[in-house]
């Protein structure tokens, strides 16, 4: 995998859609790891648009994540329940909820014109997160020559990953701040933490893996190596660059008492994701209790929910995703950080 992309070092910057930048994506890459742009949440236009400010960036190899997810089925009694619900939280901003809940994206599954927009930009590598594309299109990617990536949470989710022929396997520990990458959220999930699961995926098949979730300094990228990864990824530790899109809310969210106490919540998107405590999660632990919609239908209110306590003064009910490692984050440019991170692996190592 290192021999196809020539990094000089084995730090992976996660995609992190609505936090990722072509500017992130390019320093990092720029100081010698693997940069990434995630276009999930994007429409082919705009996911074009960041494929091509970042390699005008840089001329480094960058990494492109796309969500997989299942096709969200409407259900108009559940989504009228969670509007129902939400109404005091938005009535105390003087806003009413939606009245009806949007898919506000489409799953790269469903969605063609993302496919051949990536078959004509040929990045060097696109990840996948919540699943497998079908293999019709896993086959033209790779003959396109670009190296493919999926995230796993379990070794089930690794052995069709393998199976399917991909290059390499991201090895998302509980640890890891935004959305899991379950391929079935009603599918149990053993919730293994990124120390247990990248050895466990090492041990048990023979695709390489990048260990993702918790991993801050250079002391966490080297144990994830002597774990037999080949290399970490990294994104809270991203958060907080100038490069990144982050809030300024979310920015002083990550250096306060809840990088502390994250927590994992499906109240936010409808899919499990870990964010910085705040009153947004802390009302999810209560009147929104309930099952919430299909993802990413559930994420239409808990946006708009967002939109309304901003207006009026109130950013806790911001998603700040972040993951347990979020305490040791800095404030720093990217490619400082990677090369401070890069001095901390050495000094690990030795």
């Amino acid at each position: 995998m290192f021999d196809s992309l020539g990094l000089s070092l084995p730090i992976f910057q996660a995609p992190m859609a609505g936090v990722s930048t072509p500017a992130l994506a390019a320093a990092v890459s720029n100081a010698g790891g693997l940069g990434a742009i995630g276009i999930g949440a994007s429409d082919v236009a705009t996911a074009a648009r960041m494929i091509a400010e970042t390699r005008d960036a840089t001329d480094r190899p960058f990494h492109v994540n796309v969500f997989t997810h299942r096709t969200p089925q409407p259900d108009p009694a559940v989504e009228s329940a969670w509007i129902e619900a939400m109404r005091p939280l938005f009535a105390a901003f003087g806003a009413e909820p939606p009245a009806r809940l949007r898919t506000i994206y489409r799953s790269f599954n469903d969605n063609p014109d993302m496919l051949a927009m990536l078959l004509d930009a040929r990045p060097a590598v696109v990840s996948f997160h919540f699943g497998l594309p079908a293999p019709d299109a896993l086959a033209a990617l790779r003959k396109a020559g670009i190296l493919l990536l999926a995230t796993a949470t379990n070794l089930e989710e690794a052995r069709r990953i393998r199976d399917a022929g991909l290059d390499g396997i991201i090895a998302q520990g509980i640890e890891s701040g935004g959305h899991r990458g379950v391929f079935d959220c009603n599918a149990p999930d053993p919730q293994l933490s990124t120390l247990a699961l990248t050895r466990l995926l090492v041990a048990r098949q023979d695709l390489p893996v990048i260990a993702a979730g918790g991993i801050m300094d250079g002391a966490g990228i080297a144990a994830a190596l002597s774990l037999g990864a080949v290399a970490a990824q990294l994104g809270t530790a991203f958060i907080d660059c100038p490069e990144s899109s982050a809030e300024p809310a979310h920015r002083q969210a990550l250096h306060g008492a809840g990088a502390y106490r994250t927590t994992l919540t499906a109240a936010i998107s409808g899919r499990p994701a870990r964010a910085l405590e705040n009153r947004f999660t802390q009302e999810a632990s209560g009147m929104l209790a309930g099952t919430p919609p299909a993802y990413p239908i559930a994420y239409d209110a808990g946006k708009a929910l967002h939109a309304a306590a901003k207006a009026r003064g109130e950013t806790g009910f911001g998603a700040y995703w972040a993951g347990q490692g979020a305490p040791l984050a800095r404030s720093m440019p990217a490619g400082e950080l990677v090369a401070v991170l890069a001095r901390e692996l050495r000094a690990a190592m030795a």
